[in-house]
């Protein structure tokens, strides 16, 4: 654990792949817009007349992610689910299905800390559809409601099916990006653009090299502007990278300031002094539900749970010391091996 510093620290990864093709030529730059946000994708060595069909590509790739699991959309697959009497099943799409198997795993691992049946919640407070939490004719429930850890109840079977248990709506917006960032950086690598960068909302993952020899560098957002913690860079080669943060969608109200992350056990904003939580990982997706699952929990349950599960963690908060408050921060092993 460290305190104030200016110092700037860099992380590698631990392994190299020497099996990809040379970066050549110059740097791509794609950009859309998807599930709300902005995406942005840089790849080395596609010739120009190619960028106008694979940006097609990508988008299509990201409006079918959306299509299914967007809670947004009435018509999605995961709104449909929400509809369905108890009960009775929905089959999946593949990429659907995929994507609640590995939330309802990072759930059971997690002990319910990442909860993707809290979607009524999210929505109850403001954070999804319905009236929005900047709306004039919001207001924040009088009393707030657990989903009842209702993710138990729910499995995908070996046909992709999924059966309604009666009531239960779904929210995968702690997972979905990350899976985007994923699908499109597959496809990149399966076309043969073995040297790219994916970028989702804030959400990245990198593969091979830079033209000019280096590596996808990526600067982390430190949690608040006067913050004195140490700037991160983190080399993206082969590894993609998540921030979970209190500071990114938050209101006022009751006399304190309300997050986004909802705490699955309380079916409120979480009232601890966590502000950022960073997860580097092989997979966006699994960066993306872990870094929500280690914000839900906090400075010493989240670290604690980042070590068990062996992930690249830091964890940066604010705490009242000697009359003031002192940014503090904390990192698990794994994050420790790739700092240089």
């Amino acid at each position: 654990m460290i305190s104030a510093s200016s110092s700037l620290r860099v992380l590698v990864p631990t392994r190299i792949r020497a099996d990809l093709r040379e970066a050549r030529g110059e740097v791509l730059v794609l950009r859309g817009a998807c599930m709300g946000t902005s995406w942005e994708v840089r790849v080395a060595g596609i010739a120009r007349e190619r960028a106008v069909s694979l940006h097609a590509e990508i988008a299509a790739i990201l409006e079918t992610i959306e299509a299914q699991m967007s809670h947004f959309r009435e018509a999605s697959d995961l709104s449909r689910f929400a509809c369905l009497p108890a009960g009775h099943s929905q089959q999946l799409p593949v990429e659907f299905a995929h994507v609640l198997r590995t939330a309802l795993d990072v759930a059971e691992k997690s002990e319910g800390a990442f909860d993707p049946s809290l979607a009524r919640a999210v929505s109850a407070w403001g954070f999804g559809p319905g009236t929005h939490f900047s709306e004039a004719a919001f207001l924040p429930p009088a009393q707030s409601e657990a989903s009842g850890a209702a993710w138990r109840s729910l499995s995908v079977d070996e046909t992709n099916c999924v059966r309604q248990p009666g009531g239960v709506a779904l929210n995968l917006a702690a997972i979905a990006k990350g899976f985007a960032v994923d699908a499109v950086a597959g496809y990149l690598g399966r076309l043969g653009f073995d040297n790219h960068l994916v970028e989702v909302g804030g959400e990245l993952r990198g593969s091979g090299m830079k033209p000019d020899g280096q590596a996808w560098w990526v600067a982390l957002e430190l949690p608040a502007e006067d913050c004195p913690l140490p700037a991160t860079r983190v080399a993206l080669h082969g590894l993609a990278v998540a921030t979970s943060g209190s500071y990114r969608r938050h209101f006022h109200a009751d006399g304190r300031d309300l997050q986004h992350t909802l705490d699955p056990r309380t079916g409120a904003p979480v009232r601890h002094s966590l502000a950022s939580v960073t997860v580097v990982h092989e997979e966006c997706m699994l960066a993306d539900a872990w870094a929500t699952a280690i914000m839900v929990l906090g400075p010493q349950e989240g670290l604690a749970l980042a070590r068990r599960q062996g992930l690249a963690a830091l964890l940066q908060w604010r705490e009242w010391h000697a009359g003031q408050w002192q940014w503090r921060e904390a990192s698990s092993e794994a994050w420790k091996e790739m700092e240089q």
